[in-house]
């Protein structure tokens, strides 16, 4: 891969992963009300679920949902089970800010946080999809596959950690705004935006051959 495909890539990376979507959703949700640092945790979880889904794809997953009527229906349902399940948690959450969490939940939340955005990753069929056409064509036939999919992998994860880094520190101003009556307002809102894409994807059909 030459210099300038490179750049080229990331520059598709970072348009898709600046494009509103579940996990900048999770990401803006949880600073709002849990806090930047801890926000983070999820956005960890999520570019950790990128690099996954981009190395299935690499491996031949994304052709397998294309022609795989029940392999598509179950990740599909899957990933917007999932939204849906994050959209209640939002709304039924309640409606005082988080301060200094009981020393002994901060690993347990910590870990929480960190499987919410891996779940979001994973169970969206669309992203594994989207790298099966992607990254063919940035790479090249007279070079090592898997050096050249680990690179581009890694590209696209640290793309994604760069995004959510500015939607967090854009966010945090947040948190104090929602310290009083708005809080609730903003809980069912987001929740209501998790179960609207979760129904949305629901609705996704699989592509043609």
């Amino acid at each position: 891969m030459t210099t300038n495909a490179w750049w080229w890539f990331c520059t598709l990376c970072l348009a898709t992963a600046f494009s509103p979507g579940p996990a900048v959703l999770l990401a803006v949700s949880n600073t709002a009300t849990q806090g930047a640092r801890r926000a983070l945790l999820g956005s960890a979880g999520n570019a950790t679920g990128v690099f996954l889904v981009a190395l299935a794809a690499l491996l031949g997953l994304g052709a397998l949902l294309r022609t795989s009527a029940t392999g598509f229906a179950i990740l599909k349902m899957a990933g917007a089970a999932y939204l849906v399940y994050l959209g209640i948690r939002q709304w039924r959450a309640p409606s005082v800010l988080t301060t200094m969490p009981a020393p002994g939940s901060v690993s347990r939340d910590a870990r929480q946080l960190y499987a919410q955005g891996l779940m979001v990753a994973v169970t969206n069929p669309k992203s594994i999809l989207f790298f099966t056409a992607l990254l063919p064509q940035f790479m090249h036939q007279a070079t090592s596959p898997w050096l050249q999919g680990l690179l581009l992998t890694s590209t696209f994860a640290a793309c994604t950690v760069a995004s959510h880094l500015c939607y967090v520190l854009a966010a945090g101003r947040l948190r104090r705004w929602l310290a009083g009556r708005w809080r609730r307002y903003w809980r069912r809102a987001t929740g209501a935006l998790f179960v609207g894409m979760g129904i949305a994807l629901l609705r996704m059909r699989r592509p043609a051959l």
